[in-house]
C-alpha cells in the first residue's frame, strides 16, 4: 500500500518506519518545510494519509484530502468541536476518513474494559471516580483525547457522573478549580519526556482499585496508525477507531 504522511516529526518518522516494516511504501512526506507539495496530485499518488500535525492545521489537511479523495487516518487531537461538520463534510464528498484519541491497540482494549468496569461499579455508589493523565511538556492539549475519551466511557455507564472537568498541574503551575459530586475529575500532570500514562482511579474509605495504562514509548501508536490505514483505504465513510476493533463483551 502507498501511504502519505501529514506530520513528519518524531510521531512521522516512527510510523514511516513502522510502514516500511510492514512492506508499504511512503510516497509523500509533508512537514513545514515543504507545505508547497501538499497538493492534490502528490496526495492522489497514495492509497490513504496518515495525518499526525497540529490542531490549527489539521482541518486544512483534511479538506485537502477530501479534495483529492485519499481516504485520511487523523491523529491529531484538539478539533473534535468541529466533529459533525467534517462527519458531514465526509459523508457529502463520499470521502474516507477514520479518526481516534489514541490508536494504540493497548489503549483500545483500555477503553474497551473502562467501559465494562463502570458499567460494575454503577453497583457500588460508595465509590468515587477520578482520571488521572500524564504526559511530556510538548503536548499541546489538556486533558488529552485519550483522557476525554476514557471519561467518557465512565459516564456513559456510570450514573453518578454526568461530565467531566479538567486541572492541570505542571512543574510550576498547579490550575485549582472545584469538582462537584457529579463531574469527574481529569488531573492532567505535564513531565518531561513521559509518552502517556492514564490511570482510572476508584476510591472509598476502605480501598482504591487502580486500572492503569502506560506507554513506554510511541511505537503503539504508530502502529495502530498504520494498522488504522491498512484498514479504511478500501472503504468509504466516516469512522472512529472503534470500527477498527471487535469487541465481543
Amino acid at each position: 500500500m502507498k501511504i502519505a504522511l501529514l506530520g513528519y516529526g518524531k510521531m512521522g518518522k516512527i510510523i514511516e518506519k513502522i510502514a516500511l516494516s510492514r512492506k508499504h511504501e511512503i510516497v509523500l512526506t509533508i512537514d513545514h518545510n515543504n507545505l508547497h507539495e501538499l497538493t492534490a496530485e502528490n496526495l492522489q499518488k497514495a492509497d490513504a494519509v496518515i495525518e499526525f500535525t497540529r490542531p490549527d492545521s489539521v482541518l486544512d489537511n483534511i479538506n485537502h484530502c477530501f479534495n483529492a479523495g485519499v481516504p485520511i487516518v487523523v491523529g491529531t487531537t484538539g478539533w473534535y468541536e468541529k466533529l459533525n461538520d467534517v462527519k458531514q463534510l465526509c459523508e457529502e464528498g463520499n470521502n474516507s476518513l477514520l479518526y481516534a484519541t489514541n490508536f494504540s491497540v493497548g489503549v483500545n482494549i483500555f477503553f474497551h474494559i473502562n467501559k465494562v468496569l463502570a458499567r460494575v461499579m454503577n453497583n457500588y455508589p460508595y465509590y468515587d471516580v477520578q482520571v488521572e493523565e500524564i504526559h511530556h511538556m510538548q503536548k499541546l492539549d489538556a486533558p488529552s483525547g485519550t483522557a476525554i475519551t476514557i471519561a467518557e466511557g465512565i459516564i456513559d455507564n456510570l450514573d453518578a457522573k454526568q461530565d467531566w472537568v479538567n486541572v492541570l498541574t505542571t512543574d510550576d503551575k498547579d490550575d485549582d478549580q472545584s469538582v462537584t459530586q457529579q463531574e469527574l475529575l481529569i488531573e492532567s500532570l505535564r513531565i518531561d519526556s513521559v509518552p502517556g500514562t492514564h490511570t482510572v482511579i476508584y476510591d472509598s474509605e476502605v480501598d482504591s482499585i487502580e486500572f492503569k495504562h502506560t506507554a513506554h514509548n510511541r511505537n503503539g501508536f504508530a502502529l495502530g496508525a498504520v494498522l488504522a490505514a491498512e484498514w479504511i483505504h478500501d472503504k468509504k465513510g466516516f469512522y472512529s477507531v472503534d470500527a477498527m476493533f471487535d469487541f465481543k463483551s
